[in-house]
């Protein structure tokens, strides 16, 4: 910036010698009007206007202030960054802890507090993470500037999953001080997806497995030993059929499953009421509950009742809930299906047996593919081990949840809550 304090005085006298050179001549002039013999007066005006031109010209004009430039940080003068990067890190929901080139931790997100708890700063890293995989790239990435990524897991007090990643947050050419960002990234569920995935495949093959043995092998047999032994053809014609059933709906679960996930993210356009698709069902099971000895009650209120839903799939949901609760509710010989609406609140249908119930540690598994409580059981009244899994993806579909509540020796229930 320039200094004008000393050119300031000498504008003020330039101004004021400049000024008084003005007067003169235009004294010298009025002068000279009245010596060529122009009226006295005459002269004094043509004085007097040139007096009060000089005057007006050599008055101050308001002049634009001076604004400073601003300072632009150079390299040898570079802008500390670490405030802009601290104050944005509480906006992201993933772990971020920030360190210094010493690996020592300066600050950490709220993200990182609620995972890993509050860590004091100036801790080093090490002191917090033993894993040699994680150190190393920590130390790799201080010393070249190149970020880099591994995959970690933490099994307490939970087992997680992390991808962790380290990066500088300036580069070397600002000879500013660096930052580094470490970050966690959780994939559990990703991972948790992935094993399903392939239990999926392992329990699909192993279930078609089975049946396909069997077939096989009563078609060998009745092919030799049992050519011409017509009651053994009957009795092995039998067993064939129910296992090629057996196979049936199996692949009829498997292809309501892919539909059912294709369609997750479009929830119901249309209201459908719910007594009618209870009653239809009621009346679609009460072959196989006779068989059973088993009566279905009905518990529906006089009111009109309706949710957001398809028709088809709620009788699906239904179907499955209630002949279930037929078969492995057995003993109880009841099987009770009410309806409800809490005023302003829920639609609930619930669906009650009194058979021997359901142990602790299974209910939260019920709904997993091929999850099932006693395989045996559950061959022999001819499940698949997907029903309820394909209860949970249609109602997740509706926005609605499956409750379950189970005693031993006192019966379960199965609540939906639209």
């Amino acid at each position: 910036m320039t200094d004008d304090k000393g050119g300031g005085w000498r504008n003020d006298l330039r101004r004021v010698f400049s000024a008084w050179i003005h007067i003169l001549a235009a004294a010298a002039l009025a002068l000279g009007a009245w010596a060529t013999g122009a009226a006295t007066g005459y002269a004094v005006v043509l004085f007097l206007l040139l007096f009060l031109l000089v005057v007006f010209r050599q008055l101050p004009v308001d002049e634009e202030p001076v604004v400073a430039a601003p300072v632009v940080a150079t390299p040898e003068q570079p802008v500390d960054s670490l405030p802009m990067v601290l104050a944005s890190l509480d906006a992201i929901d993933m772990p971020i802890f920030v360190l210094n080139a010493e690996a020592e931790l300066i600050a950490q997100n709220g993200a990182a507090d609620h995972v890993f708890g509050s860590l004091a700063v100036g801790l080093h890293v090490s002191t917090r993470w033993r894993s040699p995989g994680i150190l190393d790239m920590i130390r790799e990435t201080i010393e070249t500037g190149a970020p880099n990524q591994i995959e970690h897991s933490e099994r307490l007090p939970s087992e997680r999953v992390y991808i962790v990643r380290v990066a500088c947050v300036l580069s070397d050419e600002t000879n500013a001080t660096p930052y580094f960002l470490l970050s966690f990234r959780d994939i559990s569920e990703l991972r948790r997806l992935d094993r399903m995935r392939s239990d999926f495949v392992a329990n699909a093959s192993h279930e078609l497995r089975t049946p396909l043995a069997s077939l096989r092998g009563f078609i060998e047999t009745m092919q030799g030993p049992a050519r011409d032994d017509a009651k053994a053809k009957d009795r092995f014609l039998a067993i064939m059929l129910d296992q090629a059933n057996r196979m049936s709906r199996l692949v009829d679960d498997l292809l309501s499953l892919s539909r059912l996930e294709l369609k997750a993210h479009l929830p119901p356009d249309q209201k459908v009421e719910l007594a009618p698709i209870l009653g239809h069902v009621r009346d679609s099971l009460a072959p196989l509950a006779a068989d059973l000895g088993v009566e279905i009650k009905l518990d529906l209120p006089e009111a009109k009742i309706e949710v957001m839903g398809e028709r088809d799939e709620l009788v699906q949901v239904f179907e499955n809930l209630i002949e279930n609760a037929c078969k492995y509710g057995q003993d109880g010989k009841v099987v009770e299906v009410s309806l409800r609406q809490e005023p302003g609140g829920a639609t609930e249908v619930s669906v009650r047996d009194h058979g021997p119930g359901i142990p602790t540690e299974h209910v939260p598994r019920l709904t997993e593919r091929f999850y099932r409580v006693n395989v045996e059981d559950s061959r022999s009244k001819k499940g698949t081990g997907l029903g309820l899994a394909i209860v949970k993806h249609i109602l997740t579909r509706h926005r609605a949840r499956l409750i379950v509540k189970s005693e031993l020796g006192a019966g379960s229930e199965f609540t939906v809550r639209f």
